[in-house]
């Protein structure tokens, strides 16, 4: 069985380093925005939420405007 959930990105229960992320509440509003170009328009999966925000921090931030350099310092 295959279902969906709709859900903000503030409320995402992130696990492992994923979970340490440092992005406001404010930028995870850009984000989901931007999510639906990022997994071409398919739903993705929490682990596929989770890992780009695990491995992609970089990405991410450039997506935002958000100087990476700035957003590791917080």
């Amino acid at each position: 069985m295959k279902y969906t959930k709709q859900i903000n990105l503030k409320d995402f229960e992130f696990w492992n380093a994923a979970a340490e992320h440092k992005f406001t509440n404010e930028e995870l509003e850009m984000l989901e925005y931007r999510f639906e170009e990022y997994f071409n328009y398919t739903p993705p999966t929490d682990t596929e939420i989770n890992d780009i925000f695990w491995f992609e921090e970089e990405f991410l931030c450039n997506s935002i405007g958000l100087k990476y350099s700035k957003y590791e310092n917080r």
